[in-house]
Order: structure tokens, then sequence, then C-alpha cells
């Protein structure tokens, strides 16, 4: 045998041997359980950079490269704008205390939180101007990684992972995130296939998979958020068995108990609970978080309901609460219905993925605007039941006031219809693709576009118009 053939076929020979050796990473086991440590909102405190005062929360969209440069042109118009709050000189970036997101809005959520400022110099360079597809195609074709693929226990979401962790994110982990001890706290957002339901990489979430966050890998949670459907493989996760410390959250429990009361609370305390059932669910695999929530908007809505934003609401400590929320959801033109024959199983496939997400992108937002109301409606009406009372009987004891009743609550919806002015520009805008390979001036102008809808938002404008004396 010539030794050019000896060598391809040991070449080969160990090609295919480190295929049969692939395996995703596997998410380590709690050693013990503590409600009180790990990646938790609450171990991110408020200090005179980033007060509990000025509460601001985002929300990146889908939408691919797309997304990343519209979150993006947000991040740098917050950066722009300059406020004195409580005494002290800011950018309105320095006051953002929660990013939520999901899929494209992942990766500029995750690059802020990790680097903030260095996110103003260096993302468009590192993420948004690369051809990521193109870079993914390469990597699939690599013959290593061909043979890789050909194990069971490693797919094309594991390439992709790779990919951003070494090129995009530095290699950090949660456990990174947690040790930098600064806001805002990143919530990046998958779907949990079997449940249907959203699942965020929080150590909350984790603590039920009995398993410890902080050495996971950034990347591979942006991954799981952005990993759509057919074009990419699941993320998944072992349910390690339980700490011998753990206990079913008493909120588990008292919510289950809410069937009749409060039906949407009683069905994520039932899914939480699923996870303790080792053996039946003994591992969970991820896609795209659009999936569940394609505006990244639930947590914070829960939150609002019932997690750290109430407490802080409850306890007197916000008195500005902003969501903004960045949707970069777009209407190609459509036209299935213009002809005869049927569409094709892609088409098919690729609508089956998208038209709930589209459908309920609308109601999550009106869902926000709703709990907005209904806040300075129960604010509004316990203020003129306590007037017509003092009128009236002017000895009586005062009511009760409501709960952080100096709260002034802010919704900003960011995305391309608010484009009214000029139609033409807003179909441009409409009809850019959902991909992770845009044209250098395409990025260009989503960022410019980002930080114009911000400051064209009338509700932005009117939060604005409330910090002046």
């Amino acid at each position: 045998m010539k030794p050019f053939e000896t060598r391809w076929i040991f070449f080969l020979l160990l090609s295919f041997w480190t295929g049969a050796c692939a395996h995703y990473h596997v998410n380590r086991e709690l050693a013990r359980y503590d409600e009180k440590s790990g990646y938790r909102f609450d171990q991110f405190k408020a200090d005179a950079g980033n007060t509990d005062s000025l509460f601001i929360c985002l929300a990146f969209s889908g939408g691919g490269t797309r997304a990343a440069a519209l979150s993006y042109g947000v991040l740098k118009k917050l950066a722009e704008i300059k406020i004195e709050w409580e005494g002290k000189p800011k950018s309105l970036l320095d006051e953002v205390d929660c990013i939520s997101s999901v899929s494209g809005g992942s990766f500029t959520a995750a690059y802020y939180a990790l680097f903030h400022g260095r996110v103003l110099t260096e993302f468009p360079d590192k993420f948004l101007y690369r051809n990521i597809q193109k870079e993914l195609i390469s990597q699939l074709f690599n013959p290593i990684n061909l043979a890789r693929l050909l194990s069971p226990y490693f797919s094309r979401i594991d390439l992709a992972a790779e990919l951003y962790h070494d090129s995009v994110f530095e290699k950090k982990t949660f456990g990174d995130l947690l040790a930098s001890n600064r806001r805002p706290f990143l919530i990046l957002n998958a779907t949990n296939l079997a449940l249907g339901e959203r699942f965020e990489f929080t150590q909350d979430q984790f603590d039920v998979l009995g398993s410890d966050l902080a050495d996971y890998p950034i990347a591979r949670a942006v991954a799981a958020s952005s990993a759509f459907p057919f074009l990419l493989s699941p993320v998944s996760l072992k349910n390690q068995p339980k700490p011998e410390s753990y206990q079913t959250p008493l909120e588990f429990e008292n919510a289950l108990q809410d069937f009749e009361r409060n039906r949407r609370r009683y069905e994520w305390a039932k899914n939480q609970v699923l996870y303790e059932d080792k053996e039946n669910h003994p591992f969970i695999h991820l896609m795209d978080g659009g999936l569940a929530d394609n505006l990244g908007v639930r947590f914070v809505s829960d939150s609002f309901r019932r997690g750290t934003i109430r407490q802080l609401i409850n306890n007197d400590a916000i008195k500005r609460l902003v969501i903004i929320i960045v949707n970069a959801g777009t209407e190609p033109p459509e036209d299935l219905d213009k002809r005869e024959s049927p569409p094709g199983l892609a088409t098919v496939a690729y609508k089956v993925a998208t038209i709930s997400m589209d459908n309920y992108t609308f109601e999550t937002v009106e869902m926000m605007k709703e709990l907005r109301s209904a806040r300075l409606q129960a604010q509004r009406a316990v203020d003129d039941c306590q007037g017509i009372l003092k009128k009236t009987c002017p000895s009586a004891k005062p009511l009760d006031r409501l709960a952080g009743s100096g709260l002034e609550p802010f919704v900003v919806d960011i995305n391309f219809q608010s484009l009214t002015e000029n139609p033409q520009r807003r179909a441009y805008f409409l009809s850019l693709p959902t991909s992770f390979s845009l044209e250098r001036q395409q990025v260009d102008d989503l960022i410019a576009v980002g930080g114009e809808l911000l400051e064209k938002s009338p509700e932005f404008r009117g939060f604005m118009q409330s910090l002046k004396p």
C-alpha cells in the first residue's frame, strides 16, 4: 500500500473514531441546592450607577441578524441619551436592569450583558457584519465535523454553539456573568419541545433540573434560543437527580391550588413540577425561544405579576418602570393565495413554524399594554375614592394605599410598522429576510432605524418628559 493511501485510511479511521466519541456539552449536576445563590436576579444588587427606582427592562425579539441589528441600534441610542437621576449624571443604558431575549435578539443581549461598553465598538464586526450562515455551512462540511455528526449525541446545533463560543462570546459562562456582579440581568429564552413552554436560562429554572448553571456556556444558551426548526437541531439538557437539600418551592405548591382562581399560574407550576419527575423526563430538548414567545416579553410580564418586579413595586422601590419591546417582526410579500396549486412541503413547514409566532406577537404586546393600563386605572381609582372620602367624611380613616402607588409605568413598542410617513421605507424594512447574513448597508440601516424608532415613540417621549423637573 502506498504511503499516501495509508495516510488517507488512517485519517478516515481517526475521523470516525473522533465522531463516535462526539457528545454535546452536558449540564453539570447541582451539588447543593440553595435558593439564594447562583445566577438569579436577586444576586445583582442596585447601586448608584444602576438604581431600582428607575427600572428599565428590554425585550429583544427573534429575527436573525435583522433582530440583532435592530436591538443593537436601540442599545446604541440608549447609550447616547444622557439623563440625571437621583443627582447622578448617566446614560439611559446605565439604568437597564434586565434584558429578556429570544433567537436573533439573544446575540445582542448576551454580548452586552457580558461585555457592556464593548458592545458599542465591537459587536458589529464581531457578529452583525459577519456571514454567520456561510461560516456554519463551512463548519458542517469540514471532514472532521462530518465524522462527528455521525454520533447520535452530537448535531448541527452543537457545531453552531462551538462557533459562537469561540468567535463571539469568548468562551464565557453564566458563572462569568454572575462574577461580574453588574446589571443587566440576562434572561435567554428557549422553548421546551415536549411542553411547548418557555424555558429560561436562570438558576431558578436549572434548580428543578438538579443542575448548576454556573459553568454552562453562554453560547449554548444563545444557540438554544436561536435554534430555528428544520434549519437547526435542538439543544439537549440532562435532567439531573435532585440534590438532597432540594425541596419543591412553596410557590409551586401554592400555584397548584390555583386551578380555578388563576389558571395561568397553575399551568406554569404544573409544567415546572414535571421536571421533578426525573424517571419520565430524563432529558429536555430545546429549540428557538420564538416558538413560545417571539418577543421575549413573557419573563417581564411574569415578573410584573408575581416575581422580582412585583416585589420591588410592593416595596415602593420602583418609581419609573420602563419596558422597551424591540420587535423586529416583518411582513414579507405573501403570494400563497395567488396560485391554484398548494404550496410545497418546505413552504408549509416554514409557515407552520411561524404563523403562531406572528399571531402571538401582537397579542403579547397588547397584553403588556393592558397590564400598564390596569395598573394606572387601579391607582386612579384609589386616589379618586380617597378624594371623595376626604370631602364627604373628613374624619374617616384614610384608605389603604395601593402598593407602589408612586409608580409610573411605560411600555415602549419599537417596530417597523411605525414607519408610516414613508410607505416605501416601511416596506423595505418589513421585507428584510430572517437569516444570519445581511448586507452591510442593511445592517447599518437597521442600526439607524432602531435609534430613530425609539426617539419617535410617543410612549418613550412621555417617559422622557416625566424625567424633567
